[in-house]
C-alpha cells in the first residue's frame, strides 16, 4: 500500500520539455494540495533551453507560479539518487513512441496526448491561444487526478486509474 502521507511523485514527459510537460508540472504543483510533487523532463531537451515563453506567460496569467521551471533531460530522473516516481505521464505523441528509461520501482505510466501548442507558423497570438487551451485541458484532467480518493492512488491501482482519466 502507498504511504498516503507522502506526496505522490509524478513525472511529465515530452520531447523537448519546453511546453506541455512544463505546463503540467507547474499546474499539478499548484493544485496538488500537497498530495503530489510534480516534475517534468524531456527525451531531448535542447541545451540551455528555457521553457517556452508563451507557456510561462499563460501560467503567470493563470496565477500559477513559474519560479524554478527549466527544461531538463529525463536522464536526470533515471539517475541514482533521483526522486522515486510513482507515476509517469507522457503528454506528447513523440515521447509516447520513444523508448523510455527503465524507471526504478516500476512506476505506473499513462499517456495523455496533447497537440504541440508551439507547432506551426501561426502568429504568437494564435500560439498563445493554443497554450491557453492546452493549460485548460491539462487543468481538467489534473483536477480529476487531484480529487481522486486515496484508495485510487495506491500503487496497485494507480496504473489503471491514470489511464482511465482520458477525456474524450
Amino acid at each position: 500500500m502507498t504511504d498516503t502521507t507522502a506526496p505522490l511523485n509524478v513525472l511529465f514527459l515530452c520531447t523537448h520539455n519546453a511546453g506541455r510537460s512544463i505546463l503540467a508540472e507547474a499546474l499539478l504543483n499548484d493544485i496538488g494540495q500537497g498530495r503530489f510533487h510534480a516534475y517534468s523532463a524531456g527525451s531531448s531537451p535542447r541545451p540551455g533551453e528555457l521553457p517556452h515563453p508563451l507557456g510561462l506567460q499563460v501560467l503567470q496569467r493563470a496565477g500559477v507560479p513559474v519560479d524554478g521551471l527549466r527544461s531538463k533531460s529525463w536522464d536526470e530522473f533515471a539517475a541514482p539518487g533521483a526522486p522515486h516516481m510513482d507515476l509517469i505521464i507522457t503528454v506528447c505523441d513523440d515521447a509516447a513512441e520513444e523508448v523510455c528509461p527503465v524507471w526504478p520501482g516500476h512506476p505506473a505510466t499513462a499517456h495523455w496526448g496533447y497537440p504541440d501548442p508551439a507547432a506551426g507558423d501561426a502568429p504568437d497570438e494564435g500560439k498563445l491561444e493554443a497554450f491557453r487551451q492546452t493549460l485548460h485541458m491539462l487543468h481538467r484532467r489534473l483536477e480529476l487526478l487531484v480529487n481522486l480518493p486515496t484508495d485510487k492512488l495506491e500503487k496497485a491501482r494507480l496504473q489503471g486509474t491514470a489511464r482511465d482519466l482520458c477525456l474524450h
